[in-house]
């Protein structure tokens, strides 16, 4: 009886060097895609989502700010004796008296920043004492070295455009003779939009003093991009100091 030899299977054959770094390429770009996602996943929503519940809270602090800070009449000027007559002539009325507050800590929320035409900016924002990474993540900060809302000189105001929030998102929307509400512990202080314009990150005047009384918010530009900054120019209409500084 004759029997049939089998032949034996043949094992696979290892893929080609080549298919195995196509592979190894693809898995790399799944994994990059991935995490790039998680990146911008994180940074427009999980800041966005820390940035407003730490801006409700910092709203109340602000608040609470407003109770306790020292305020008091600015030093006065020195002004020449006017002369004195042998007639009698009616006393001037005195002029409107400057109030100012105490400098706020670093890292403080002292006042509230309101857009009524920027439905996000309509209830209110905190602004903090700062411009740091830490100050601006929860929203928006104050410049130190420049004016208090609704002091004399120029009071800069930064925030994010993208994410922690993007409090600023919609800046570009605001026109000349749009208003801006900045409370603090003397009062709420109304501005009303002069200009707004784009420069260089190295435009450093935009901070300057200036006469008068004037707030400038300033954000990157365009949005997503850090390339240049956008800035609005807003001065004083209306508030507790207004008298007094355009006397």
């Amino acid at each position: 009886m004759s029997q049939t030899a089998t032949e034996p299977t043949s094992a696979p054959s290892p893929p080609a060097p080549r298919r195995r770094l196509l592979r190894g390429l693809g898995w790399t770009l799944v994994v990059a895609g991935l995490l790039l996602l998680g990146f911008v996943f994180q940074q427009l929503v999980v800041t966005t989502w820390l940035a407003n519940r730490a801006n409700t809270e910092n709203v109340a602090r602000a608040e609470a700010y407003f109770e306790r800070v020292p305020i008091r009449p600015a030093p006065p000027a020195d002004t020449p004796t006017p002369p004195t007559t042998s007639e009698t002539e009616p006393s001037p009325e005195p002029p409107p008296e400057l109030v100012v507050e105490a400098p706020p800590p670093e890292h403080e929320p002292f006042a509230i920043l309101r857009i009524p035409s920027i439905p996000k900016l309509a209830e209110g924002w905190a602004v903090v004492e700062g411009v740091s990474y830490r100050d601006l993540k929860n929203g928006m900060g104050h410049m130190p070295d420049t004016a208090l809302p609704g002091q004399p000189g120029n009071a800069v105001i930064s925030g994010h455009r993208t994410t922690y929030g993007a409090p600023f998102y919609d800046l570009d929307t605001l026109e000349p003779g749009d208003v801006i509400e900045v409370e603090t512990a003397l009062g709420v202080h109304t501005y009303t939009v002069r200009e707004t314009m784009v420069v260089s990150p190295f435009d450093l005047w935009v901070t300057e003093p200036r006469p008068g009384a004037w707030l400038t918010l300033t954000t990157c530009h365009p949005r997503f991009s850090a390339r240049q900054r956008l800035v609005v120019f807003a001065e004083l209409t209306a508030g507790p100091n207004f008298e007094a500084i355009y006397r």
